[in-house]
């Protein structure tokens, strides 16, 4: 792992090192991480390569905590990609409702024969996977970004609660 002198040193982080290491987008704050998960989410969807400096990138301007938004970035891997893509493909097809009858089915079965896979891949898989893919991202970035708000709240009221507790203790004797 990089240090932060390591990084101030380098000669192509040099000329934005102030604002990549803003002590801001490092600390882990109620605020900005869940705007790092939420941010991570998308990157890791969206992005196909390069997902980790896309994300720290997108970071800066949304003040979103840097390491939680790389860190989400890895719900997206050799293992999880393709029943994503499966499930953005299907979500797809049904907010563009391309499963629903065609009037006139000799014309419809006519035109499923005669229909290559490129015709196949331009006219109905790649609208479906665009479409499901910005739906899945969008429900995957709000579900990140509540689930990381909540956890947090919890986390903080548990301690508020273990500390009340140990006044309680600590007044009682």
């Amino acid at each position: 792992m990089p240090t932060r002198e390591s990084l101030e040193g380098n000669r192509w982080l040099r000329p934005v090192a102030h604002r990549v290491l803003a002590p801001a987008l490092w600390r882990f704050t109620r605020r900005s991480v869940p705007r790092g998960v939420a941010l991570g989410m998308v990157t890791g969807i969206l992005v196909p390569m390069g997902q980790i400096p896309a994300s720290a990138v997108f970071a800066l301007p949304l003040r979103a905590n840097i390491p939680a938004a790389a860190l989400t970035t890895f719900i997206t891997n050799p293992l999880t990609t393709p029943p994503l893509w499966v499930a953005a493909y299907w979500v797809g097809r049904k907010l563009l409702r391309l499963d629903a009858a065609v009037p006139g089915s000799p014309l419809a079965n006519k035109v499923a024969a005669n229909m290559g896979w490129i015709q196949w891949l331009y006219a109905e898989a790649g609208p479906a996977l665009a479409v499901g893919l910005l739906t899945v991202t969008v429900v995957g970035a709000i579900v990140g970004y509540a689930a990381a708000a909540l956890g947090w709240r919890l986390w903080i009221a548990r301690k508020w609660a273990r500390r009340h507790a140990r006044i309680v203790a600590d007044g009682a004797q």
